[in-house]
């Protein structure tokens, strides 16, 4: 490197994607040409030099993907003429005294990912008055958010704040960011409430507030954002219901709310929604039927997840139409009435979980359909009836649980074709004891035999977790009476 910087007539250096080690050399001031300066996806180590302030010609500097640490010198904000500088993805620390820094004028790019800042918002940043994308993710910065950030930037079109320790509430000027179309502030401890103002951000695209403290309202000014494709507010302290308005919001591709504390039945203009791909509303207290109309619409889905809530009634056939979902969890609400036969449509489903509600009925011969099946979990229901021979033909299955339920008969030979099992149910693992322990008793050499007393012992402690009485008291009774 030291070679190259004795070139006094460079205007470019282009040295991206090596393993050049060593140190940024101080001599690197001394290009003045220098127009572009490319050493990302190196092994640079030590401090950025301060002399690197005299290239006064630099318009384009990336000394992201390296090892440099120390703070970052002031003397770079000197580069008046720089209009994209990234220094993502080092060990760089926070400035002694950010004031020191002037505003970048020509900036339009700028990006700080990854690094180790653990002071405030940098006071310079609202002062570049033409960046269009700030990337401040994966640091500590701590702090409010400075209101010249929302008064200054208006030109902003990408802002991300991820994972960070930034709080206090969204200022209700974040609207004058009105050109801004990604806003990632996810992981922080921001409070208060979502900003309605914030609907007045029409060109925004991907919105995500996900793991902070926002309370109160989703607000039904969201339901102006027609461009909006991803919208994420999981793990929040949001307490209202979902609003209908969100159903305008036809280009939605991505929707979690999972983690709040909502309520309330879901809004059928939500059947809008026909481009969704995942919709992630677990964790919250919805009530009410899943609608055969708001199913029918959704036939891009490839995630469905709707558990721990409070939804009742029937599982909609509709359901038969998702024919692209891949996961489909409705455990742990009240849904009642049999599981329906055209889930046996699903055949891209990889994950299946109906636990702990109220299902009843044979489970549908139509589950031998989801060849790509890799986890059943139907335990804590009512479901009665024999396990349907078909389940053989499941042969991605991995994790079967049928736990708690009211099966009866004998297991099917078709059992023995779902070879990829690795975990299956308490029940199961009893229907394998008792089977081996009846071919014990076959043997054609009678000393090789069981005696009864061991078979009875046995099956009185393997049996114990699975039967509603000790084996001992149910010999005489019909299979048929057994509860489980």
């Amino acid at each position: 490197m030291k070679q190259v910087c004795g070139l006094s007539n460079l205007t470019s250096i282009e040295l991206g994607n090596n393993s050049i080690s060593g140190l940024i050399p101080s001599t690197i001031g001394t290009l003045s040409r220098l127009s572009f300066l490319n050493l990302s996806f190196n092994y640079f180590e030590g401090e950025i030099p301060p002399e690197i302030g005299q290239l006064s010609e630099l318009q384009y500097l990336n000394l992201s993907s390296n090892s440099l640490n120390g703070a970052i010198p002031y003397q770079i904000s000197n580069l008046q003429k720089v209009t994209y500088l990234d220094l993502g993805v080092n060990f760089l620390t926070d400035s002694p005294d950010w004031s020191k820094f002037s505003g970048m004028p020509m900036l339009t790019y700028l990006n700080l990912y990854l690094n180790e800042f653990v002071l405030e918002f940098p006071g310079f940043i609202p002062h570049c008055k033409n960046l269009t994308f700030l990337d401040l993710s994966q640091n500590s910065f701590t702090g409010k958010i400075p209101e010249l950030v929302f008064t200054n930037l208006g030109k902003l079109e990408y802002l991300n704040l991820t994972n960070n320790q930034f709080e206090g509430p969204l200022s209700s000027n974040i609207s004058n960011l009105s050109k801004i179309k990604h806003l990632r502030v996810d992981h922080n401890k921001f409070n208060g409430s979502i900003p309605e103002s914030i609907g007045l951000m029409s060109d925004l695209e991907i919105l995500v507030l996900f793991n902070n403290s926002f309370e109160g309202s989703i607000p039904s000014s969201l339901g102006q954002l027609w461009k909006l494709r991803t919208l994420d507010l999981r793990m929040n302290s949001l307490n209202s219901s979902i609003p209908s308005e969100i159903g305008f919001c036809a280009n939605l591709t991505f929707v979690a709310f999972a983690v709040n504390q909502l309520s309330g039945e879901l809004p059928l203009s939500l059947s809008n929604l026909t481009k969704l791909s995942e919709l992630g509303l677990s964790d919250n207290s919805l009530s009410g039927e899943i609608s055969p109309s708001l199913i029918s619409n959704w036939t891009e889905m490839t995630s469905l997840q709707l558990q721990n809530n409070l939804f009742s009634g029937k599982i909609p056939s509709e359901i038969g139409l998702l024919r692209k979902l891949k996961l489909l969890f409705l455990y742990n609400n009240t849904l009642s009435g049999f599981i329906p036969s055209e889930i046996g449509n699903l055949k891209d489903l990889g994950k299946l979980d109906l636990s702990v509600n109220h299902l009843c009925g044979p489970i549908p011969a139509t589950v031998g359909n989801l060849t790509n099946l890799l986890t059943l979990k139907l335990f804590s229901n009512r479901l009665n009836g024999t396990l349907p021979p078909t389940i053989g033909n499941m042969s991605s299955l991995q994790v079967i649980d049928l736990n708690i339920n009211h099966l009866y008969g004998e297991v099917p030979e078709a059992v023995s074709y779902l070879t990829e099992l690795v975990v299956i149910s308490p029940l199961a693992e009893v229907v394998a004891f008792v089977v081996s322990l009846a071919l014990a008793c076959t043997r054609t050499i009678p000393e090789s035999r069981p005696t009864m007393r061991f078979v009875s012992q046995e099956l009185s402690a393997k049996t114990q977790a699975c039967l509603s009485e000790p084996f001992s008291t149910i010999t005489n009774k019909k299979p048929t009476e057994l509860q489980k």
